[in-house]
């Protein structure tokens, strides 16, 4: 359920008591156990590796730590041409920690569960290092994509090899599916999406897919970008909770088709994370209304498989039992 391991697990939060967000991302016990422990109280079909998507920046040595509260923030902003030279660009060793992690959780799941890795793509991360923290409107960010193009395809050129790299890490240590998660693409027009964005994203895709696993790409907001983001590369495209999936899917399939590329794709989602906190009875029928919706899109033609999933991350106040009667509501579908 796109962040399993986590904020709702009391189990969760007694590992980490003393322990930090991105430190626990390096201590391959910790990293294992964290991302079982979901797998095990709901009975999930696939874990999702615990990790953040900065974790390949701090191993390359980028100054950056996870402030509870508040979210990846950075020791300096990257905004000029010196700066994102000095960047630096990971390298394979530096991820042995989380290597040496992913063989804990494969020798832990069962042969009917799969390990889905993840990474950050480079527009999120970019906006972490423009503007040095979270943001609400990623002004900062998209006012130097806007006014300094150069330097912001710079950036772009830069982070790039890092998430490739990351994410053949993960691919060689085992993963049995990979998500790339843009999370602030949907601040973005689609004009702006095409041409900032999108060849970054396509460049990592084309580098990972020889691979042969599952690919899964997802934003928050990116109802106007679904086809585009489908478009970059992907077997399987995200869909926050706003747009119905049978909606999201046709949407899908008319761009692919218009551009002359495959379709139909798999879509995820995309229950709302609210309703988790609504009950028993509320939970059942929007269970139901998904995998219809689903349903609905599949005999259309419009997608060739769906992947049960939230539309985002788990609320930190949710009742652990809850996830657990979902997962159940799935499995007897």
């Amino acid at each position: 359920m796109m962040r399993q391991a986590g904020r709702s697990l009391p189990e969760y939060r007694a590992l980490r008591t003393d322990v930090g967000m991105l430190e626990s991302c390096f201590r391959p016990d910790l990293l294992a156990e964290i991302t079982l422990q979901p797998v095990r109280r709901h009975d999930a079909d696939a874990a999702i590796l615990f990790s953040d998507i900065v974790v390949p920046l701090k191993a390359a040595g980028v100054g950056v730590d996870i402030v509870a509260g508040r979210g990846p923030v950075l020791d300096h902003p990257v905004r000029t041409l010196a700066e994102i030279a000095a960047l630096p660009t990971v390298e394979p060793g530096q991820l042995d920690a989380v290597v040496e992690g992913i063989g804990g959780v494969l020798a832990e799941l069962r042969d009917d569960q799969v390990l889905i890795g993840f990474a950050g793509a480079p527009f999120t991360l970019a906006s972490y290092i423009v503007e040095g923290g979270p943001s609400k409107n990623h002004g900062i960010t998209k006012a130097l994509m806007y006014s300094e193009p150069a330097t912001w395809h710079a950036l772009m050129e830069k982070l790039t090899p890092t998430v490739i790299t990351f994410l053949r890490a993960q691919l060689e240590a085992g993963i049995d599916a990979l998500q790339l998660f843009d999370s602030w693409a949907g601040f973005l027009s689609l004009k702006d999406y095409r041409e900032f964005v999108a060849p970054y994203s396509r460049r990592i895709f084309d580098a990972v897919r020889p691979y042969g696993v599952p690919m899964i790409h997802f934003g928050v907001n990116t109802t106007e970008l679904l086809g585009e983001m489908a478009a970059v590369g992907p077997d399987i495209i995200g869909v926050d909770w706003k747009t119905p999936l049978d909606v999201a899917a046709a949407r899908v399939t008319a761009h692919l088709t218009e551009v002359g590329l495959p379709a139909p794709r798999a879509i995820q989602g995309n229950l709302d994370p609210a309703v988790l906190l609504a009950g028993p009875e509320v939970i059942a029928d929007q269970v139901g209304r998904i995998c219809a919706e689903a349903d609905a899109a599949i005999a259309a033609g419009d997608a060739r498989g769906h992947i049960f999933n939230l539309g985002h991350g788990v609320l930190p106040e949710t009742d652990p039992d809850a996830i657990t009667r979902a997962f159940a509501e799935v499995h007897a579908r």
